[in-house]
């Protein structure tokens, strides 16, 4: 019955976006997904606004975690509107993340990464420990933590201090910024998707909880055994591994610094998925050990070569994914606001 019922609201329940009215759009179908898990205050209070039923139905498959809604003017927001703000941010990152030549560069890569290692702190066995902090909180960006001093951080400093001087600037929660950074970044990037976005998290009160994040090094077992313990399925992490279609390594090879791990790192395009399986691999890449295992294992492997021709497919899933990924550790997901209307219009074609 509750799945019945979120359906009937995918279907027919408006989102507002900036004043917007948007009817989300269901997915055609299911391609292989295990049932979904809920989080934060969706699995303890339920459903009490409409973007926890949002959410919600992003969680659960039953709605889009992209959208198409028409990229909002600044000039048009309501002057209590939460998300009025994010649009100056918006402006600040487009600037800090587009190349010249219609890309996406080193800064949209890192706060990609970013915002991947501030939600990844997080895990259903801390949780049941009573250990329910870390996620997207923000607590990468306090220099008080010391986190951008952890080994599985290293890289990320410089985008660290440009995070920290924009919430300083914009006066914006770190969690939110982070997490805006990341969606920002990818649909600055050609061919990137337009993941749904959700601003009002709480900051860290705390440093995230050490261990939780992949090595590049790890049996594929392990890897999926860890993200399992994030609610996220080994069909939901092969979408998320595809963001290293745009990623560059500084630190597991230094004698080849900036090393691609696809041959078009500032365009979002599934060239990654084929090169990482390729019999003969592109010897200008470098491709992880952890992206190799992955891509044969089982419980992965048919999916990542649905990836290799659909495009579509993989910006799909992914967008699900990265919503999941963004809420990890977030328990006031009733009270957050939608601002994807804030972020840049996806380009479809590229050049």
């Amino acid at each position: 019955m509750l799945f019945s019922r979120i359906w009937v609201l995918a279907l027919t329940s408006p989102l507002v976006f900036n004043g917007v009215l948007s009817f989300p759009q269901p997915i055609p179908l299911n391609d292989g997904d295990a049932p979904k898990e809920l989080l934060g205050d969706l699995l303890t209070v339920g459903v009490r606004t409409t973007t926890g039923q949002a959410v919600q139905n992003i969680l659960l498959g039953l709605e889009s975690g992209q959208s198409a809604v028409v990229v909002d003017q600044a000039s048009a927001c309501a002057a209590q509107s939460v998300c009025c703000v994010w649009y100056s941010v918006a402006t600040d990152l487009t600037k800090l993340f587009l190349a010249r030549d219609g890309t996406c560069n080193d800064d949209a890569r890192a706060a990609i990464r970013l915002g991947f290692h501030d939600a990844g702190t997080w895990s259903k066995s801390n949780k049941a420990a009573g250990l329910d902090f870390g996620g997207a909180d923000g607590s990468i960006l306090i220099a008080a933590f010391e986190e951008q001093n952890r080994a599985e951080n290293n890289g990320l400093q410089t985008i660290i201090v440009k995070m920290q001087k924009l919430a300083t600037k914009w006066k914006v929660g770190l969690a939110d910024l982070v997490q805006y950074a990341a969606t920002h970044a990818v649909v600055t990037c050609p061919l990137g998707p337009r993941v749904r976005t959700f601003v009002g998290r709480k900051d860290a009160t705390q440093p995230a909880p050490p261990g939780l994040l992949p090595s590049v090094h790890a049996l594929s077992g392990d890897l999926i055994a860890l993200f399992q313990d994030k609610t996220i399925d080994p069909h939901t992490l092969t979408a998320l591994v595809g963001a290293h279609s745009c990623s560059k390594q500084f630190n597991q090879d230094t004698a080849h610094p900036g090393s691609a791990q696809d041959s078009t790192p500032g365009v979002w395009d599934v060239n990654f998925y084929n090169e990482t399986i390729a019999t003969k691999p592109n010897k200008k890449l470098f491709i992880f050990d952890s992206d190799k295992v992955l891509a044969f294992d089982a419980r992965m492997a048919t999916e990542w070569r649905a990836f290799i021709s659909d495009q579509a497919h993989w910006n799909e899933d992914y967008s699900a994914a990265y919503v999941r990924l963004s809420m990890l550790g977030v328990n006031n997901i009733n009270d957050l606001t939608e601002c994807t209307g804030t972020l840049p219009a996806a380009r479809q074609k590229f050049p």
